[in-house]
């Protein structure tokens, strides 16, 4: 289920080993996850308030999060929450091996009159 909740911040952070994205109104988040124990907290103002979608899609763009940690929480958001198609599209089906063309008949007369004295 969405939300149309809006956010001006959003970044990242560690809790127990493990990066998430975050999000927030306002940078003083910073306070508040460090008293409950995140850590490399990065939080960035965003251009305009967005949705959390909209959001995670700006920072995975911006230099603050290049590093391998921050990319890969990112991904693993965009992952979990970007809408997946609700229509099933068949399968293609399987078509048959494609059949070796048939090998052309010799049609060439081969002379086989000096075989015919050879020994057994």
């Amino acid at each position: 289920m969405a939300t149309d909740k809006l956010f001006t911040v959003a970044g990242v952070s560690k809790l127990d080993g493990e990066y998430k994205v975050r999000f927030a109104n306002d940078v003083l988040r910073i306070k508040v996850l460090a008293k409950h124990g995140h850590e490399d907290i990065t939080l960035v103002e965003l251009p305009e308030a967005m949705t959390k979608l909209d959001a995670v899609n700006f920072i995975k763009t911006v230099d603050e999060f290049e590093n391998a940690s921050a990319q890969a929480a990112i991904a693993d958001y965009l992952d979990a929450k970007t809408p997946k198609a609700t229509a099933k599209v068949a399968a293609p089906k399987a078509k048959a091996p494609a059949k070796a063309p048939k090998a052309a008949k010799s049609t060439a007369k081969v002379d086989t009159s000096d075989l015919e004295d050879a020994p057994f």
